[in-house]
């Protein structure tokens, strides 16, 4: 891949993951091209990339649209996370220092003052501060190919704006997760995080996919 392609899928991908294009929105190559100062060669390598990443579903009638998920597909991802992401996050307290807890805690206070009600609350503002807090722990697992499997199935949530679907009792519970998966690090319990994360990602399944599956079950006659 060119530098110039490494770039474009670097921008799309964080625009995506920003929530700058919202769910099934279409990603027009010459558009994209215009925004980013690069021909449209790069980009359409970078939007083949992005769909290979899950973030984009390519389409020879519909060009290249921000992807979308049903309840069954991301129910896979859960799938997945749940078979992975634990066990990345055992390796991990095995091999995090003070420094890394540190860092890790200060992003879990941060989560906590911006995802709890009240007037400071900003859930957007979590989905960033989400994604460092978990890149972190893959990171320190040292674990390439996990990490590899991960980042295919990690997007999902991120996209579809998942702290929107919480409820209160739900966010509540996540945000205390990261607490205790810190401290689980710190205590350097490798089976304590694994099931904190196990149960982080659960509540992450109730949350986004217990209503779809509500409204999907929902009589077609009763949606007209």
């Amino acid at each position: 891949m060119t530098r110039a392609s490494e770039r474009a899928t670097s921008a799309v991908r964080e625009a995506i993951l920003r929530g700058e294009f919202a769910v099934g929105a279409r990603l027009g190559e010459v558009e994209l091209a215009d925004q980013l100062g690069v021909s449209r060669t790069p980009v359409r390598e970078a939007l083949s990339r992005l769909a290979a990443e899950g973030l984009v579903d390519l389409s020879p009638h519909r060009g290249a649209r921000v992807a979308s998920w049903t309840v069954a597909e991301l129910d896979s991802v859960f799938d997945v996370r749940l078979a992975l992401e634990p066990r990345s996050t055992a390796r991990a307290a095995t091999r995090a220092g003070p420094d890394d807890h540190d860092a890790l805690d200060d992003l879990a206070a941060r989560m906590q003052h911006v995802g709890s009600a009240g007037s400071a609350q900003d859930l957007d503002a979590l989905v960033p501060l989400n994604r460092e807090f978990h890149g972190r722990l893959v990171a320190l697992a040292d674990h390439p190919s996990l990490a590899a499997a991960l980042a295919g199935v990690v997007h999902a949530p991120v996209v579809l704006r998942n702290f929107h679907a919480y409820d209160d009792a739900s966010r509540h519970r996540s945000l205390a997760h990261h607490a205790e998966i810190v401290a689980a690090l710190r205590a350097r319990d490798p089976d304590w995080a694994a099931a904190v994360m196990s149960a982080h990602i659960c509540n992450a399944r109730a949350a986004m996919i217990g209503p779809r599956q509500q409204t999907d079950r929902t009589d077609p006659e009763e949606k007209r």
